[in-house]
Formats: structure tokens, C-alpha cells, sequence
């Protein structure tokens, strides 16, 4: 289990800006955070405050225009985009509301589909350890048509176990799903933050950011608050 002392994110004053037709716009605007190991995080605020555009950069798949961000201590803007890419497939795990899952590979092909072929047969019991915890080990060789919205959920989220990293950055997990397959999610997040990793989850699910242990509110593309508060500190807006 990682030290739970340890830093999985440091941002510092991060800002995004984007130009439209009607202006430019700061999407992020001077945003300052850490997450360490073992932290189950809810990022959540108003539509259009910034919340993807910081997910994304948090990923490293957005540069920001200006500050500082670290990932297990390592700054991947500091990495050209190849290495980059590989930064990305060793420490960090997406998991998005739309499942991007391709619909002609089957499930198992679906978990390991960023692997290169070697690495696919070493990781291949790994991704059937996962589909069997997930319950879905039943269903390797159905394509994704054939699942159900809550094991397409389970299978993408799979996918982002498959290289054990250290952040899971999850979009609207549970935007597609009801209640139940919901629930189902929420508790494997947070048994991947029990177990050492960190979650930063945007969310506009009351439930989703009740299943967190913190939560970060966003407003304008400006973190609110201040310190990170506990789900319920503060309305969700």
C-alpha cells in the first residue's frame, strides 16, 4: 500500500485560457491544490466553471498556460508528447461518463487495447483478476453492445486499474448510470483510494460526491473555499 504521507498531485496556480468568438475566456484561473495517496476527492461546481478543462490538465492531456503540476513528483509537462503518453499509461487511469469503449473489440480486448502486444499477453491475467473482482469475468468475449450501461461502466474502469497507477481521474462516472450500478462504481473508486491510490472525481451526483471523502469546489474557473471540505460542508452548486 503507498504511504498514505504521499503527494499523487500538486498543482500550483494553474491557468487555462481558451479564445472564443466572444473573447477569451479564463477557463482556469489560478488554481492551487494537493491530493495524496489514499484521498477520494469531488471536484464539483456550477456547468462551465472549469471542471473538465482542470481534470484534463490534471492528466496531463491539457498543457496549462501557466503553473506548476506534479504527478507523483514528476512534472509531465516537462516531457515531450511521447513521453508524455507513456507518463500517462504508468501513472494515471481515466474514467470517463461516456465509457469510450470500442465497439467491435470484446471486453477483454477493451481493458487491454492501449497495451502493446507483448505487454498484453503479461497483462492479460491482470485484466482477468479485474473483470472477475468487477463482476463481469463472465463476460470477456461479449462486445460492449451486449453489456449492460452499468458493466460497459465496470469494463472502462477496469481498463484504467490495468497498469496499477497511482491517480484515477474520473469524469461524470456516474452520470449514465442508476442508482444501483452507481453504487457499484462509487465503492470500487473508493476501495482504490483505500488501498493507497487517489481519485479526483467531477461530479454533479449528490450521492457520487457523498461517497467521497473530500471535495473540491470550483466556481469560475477559481477553487472556493479555500481547504479542501468534507462532502456536505458545503452545497454542491
Amino acid at each position: 500500500m503507498t504511504d498514505s504521507t504521499q503527494i499523487a498531485v500538486k498543482a500550483e496556480g494553474l491557468h487555462k485560457r481558451f479564445v472564443t468568438s466572444e473573447g477569451e475566456v479564463h477557463a482556469v484561473n489560478d488554481v492551487s491544490f494537493e491530493v495524496k495517496a489514499g484521498d477520494f476527492v469531488a471536484l464539483h461546481g456550477p456547468s462551465g466553471c472549469g471542471k473538465s478543462t482542470l481534470l484534463l490538465m490534471t492528466g496531463a492531456l491539457l498543457s496549462p498556460d501557466e503553473g506548476l503540476l506534479e504527478i507523483a513528483g514528476e512534472n509531465p509537462y516537462a516531457l515531450k508528447a511521447e513521453g508524455r503518453a507513456a507518463f500517462r499509461g504508468e501513472h494515471v487511469g481515466f474514467v470517463f461518463q461516456q465509457f469510450h469503449l470500442i465497439p467491435y473489440l470484446d471486453v477483454l480486448d477493451n481493458v487491454l487495447i492501449g497495451e502493446l502486444a507483448g505487454e498484453k499477453v503479461s497483462l492479460e491475467d491482470r485484466a482477468r483478476e479485474l473483470l472477475d473482482k468487477f463482476n463481469i469475468g463472465h463476460r470477456l468475449h461479449h462486445v460492449p453492445s451486449k453489456l449492460s450501461i452499468g458493466e460497459q461502466q465496470r469494463v472502462a474502469l477496469a481498463r484504467a486499474l490495468l497498469r496499477e497507477p497511482e491517480l484515477i481521474l474520473a469524469d461524470e462516472p456516474t452520470g449514465n448510470l442508476d442508482p444501483e450500478n452507481s453504487e457499484i462504481i462509487l465503492q470500487h473508486l473508493a476501495d482504490f483510494a483505500d488501498d493507497g491510490g487517489a481519485v479526483i472525481m467531477v461530479t454533479h451526483d449528490d450521492r457520487a460526491r457523498a461517497a467521497a471523502k473530500t471535495s473540491m469546489h470550483l466556481d469560475g474557473g477559481r477553487m472556493q473555499g479555500g481547504d479542501q471540505e468534507k462532502p456536505g460542508e458545503q452545497e454542491s452548486a
